[in-house]
């Protein structure tokens, strides 16, 4: 019996620990910006795909909103915070839809199969990434009009950037679920 509560302790130590760290990558993503066409790139979405093939979607979650809720009681963890605000009033901006699309992108990435092939995966990552755009294409509609060139603002800039994270992680994603017997 104690050898079963110590591995319990173990277990929720290392979730623990794990989501915390999700979380500090996850803000150091979205501070890094690397210089694109037409706009700059963060590796957020990467990170946030990262956390669902890596820890499955319940850690993966966890660091996710762990990530959301520092943002909105105040942390500066967001991408563009502080420079354009903090907090809830940073949140509930134009980026609230792609910021509650990560919750969504991380849940189906946590779906890939180590013995899935590579359209498979490439599939499966697209589609999770996919859902950060919807949901960030329907409140920046809901925010600033949907008479405004709402895809070409919020998704096209975007297209070749996440092409491009999606392809690396389709590439390392036989080596990243690995990581789930971690913990």
């Amino acid at each position: 019996m104690e050898l079963i509560k110590q591995n319990f302790q173990t277990k929720l130590i290392k979730s623990i620990l794990a989501v915390v760290l999700g979380s500090i990558v996850l803000t150091i993503s979205a501070k890094i910006k690397i210089p694109f066409y037409p706009v700059p790139m963060t590796m957020q979405t990467f990170v946030v795909l990262l956390l669902g093939l890596s820890f499955g979607y319940k850690i993966g979650l966890s660091a996710v909103g762990l990530y959301l809720l520092e943002g909105i009681v105040g942390l500066p963890v967001f991408s563009n915070s502080p420079e354009r605000g903090i907090g809830l009033v940073y949140f509930t901006g134009p980026t609230m839809g792609y910021l509650i699309g990560f919750l969504s992108a991380c849940y189906l990435a946590s779906f890939v199969k180590l013995n899935d092939n590579f359209f498979i995966i490439f599939s499966k990552l697209i589609l999770a990434v996919s859902t950060i755009y919807i949901f960030g294409v329907i409140w920046l509609g809901t925010l600033i009009g949907w008479d405004k060139p709402i895809f070409n603002l919020g998704v096209a800039p975007f297209l070749l950037a996440e092409a491009f994270k999606v392809l690396l992680l389709s590439l390392l994603v036989k080596k990243l679920i690995k990581l789930k017997s971690f913990i």
